[in-house]
């Protein structure tokens, strides 16, 4: 579908496009603006620019609605929420604050990692979340498809990270190297298929792409992990994004905390 509006104000393309064009979603907008479907004064744009008064804007989206999230769980001071992959969490949070005015962003997901994600809708929550994360206090556990078979039942691996930011990259050391930071990932075998894994893991230090990689590292990457997985195996069973939920969130508050009614509280989805 095509849409067309003119700026009448000077503000973000989003802001005016959800404004002017109303079955437009914020999630097809941002797909739209990743194939390069969206033109400003007939020129093709990937980023959510800022438009000036005056400026034409078209739209080719698909019409079907997207949904980037499911609501899990909402009080006055917190949001859960199960993101849905192929987003940026960053996107997921433009949804979420034109939603919910108070809302902060606190931790992030890969774009196509699914599951829980927390956000504050208070300044106190905003506080305390960032600080658990910070601190590790708070309980992380994913649900993967991994390739070939896990070399223990159940195990803590412990390694070392570098970042290659030019290339948007990690890699992963057996001992430290100039540079890197220590990593540690646990893992449990939930299911054996044939020549895939089901595991769960818990991620003791919470680093870029630290799941994908250290499976990887080991020799049992993440099933359609375009990165670091098997392209062979992603091929065979045409899987286009990586097999990896962040499927609980356990949360722990001090007694003087104010988010102390939710200490111990647990949100959780099904993984595969």
């Amino acid at each position: 579908m095509l849409k067309s509006f003119i700026a009448d104000k000077n503000r973000k393309l989003s802001k005016l496009a959800l404004y002017h064009i109303s079955d437009l979603t914020f999630a097809n907008l941002m797909k739209a603006l990743r194939k390069k479907d969206v033109k400003v004064n007939g020129k093709r744009i990937s980023q959510d620019i800022n438009l000036s008064v005056g400026d034409k804007v078209d739209i080719f989206y698909d019409a079907k609605i997207t949904k980037m999230y499911d609501v899990i769980y909402q009080d006055q001071n917190v949001l859960v929420v199960n993101k849905q992959s192929g987003f940026a969490s960053e996107s997921v949070f433009e949804e979420i604050s034109g939603e919910y005015e108070n809302a902060s962003f606190i931790h992030r997901l890969d774009r196509n990692t699914s599951g829980i994600m927390i956000f504050s809708l208070s300044s106190l929550a905003e506080k305390e979340l960032l600080k658990g994360f910070k601190d590790r206090t708070f309980d992380k556990e994913y649900t993967a498809t991994v390739v070939g078979k896990m070399p223990k039942e159940q195990d803590t691996l412990t390694a070392y990270l570098t970042k290659d930011e030019e290339n948007a990259l990690v890699k992963i050391y057996n001992s430290k190297v100039k540079g890197s930071v220590m990593i540690k990932t646990g893992y449990k075998v939930i299911e054996q298929k044939e020549d895939l894994s089901i595991v769960s893991v818990t991620l003791y230090t919470g680093k870029t792409h630290q799941i994908r990689a250290h499976l990887a590292h080991i020799g049992n990457p993440i099933l359609g992990d375009g990165k670091y997985g098997d392209f062979e195996m992603n091929k065979k069973y045409n899987a286009k994004s990586q097999h990896l939920i962040a499927t609980k969130l356990t949360l722990h508050f001090d007694k003087n905390s104010p988010l102390y009614y939710l200490d111990n509280k647990s949100f959780s989805i099904k993984g595969e």
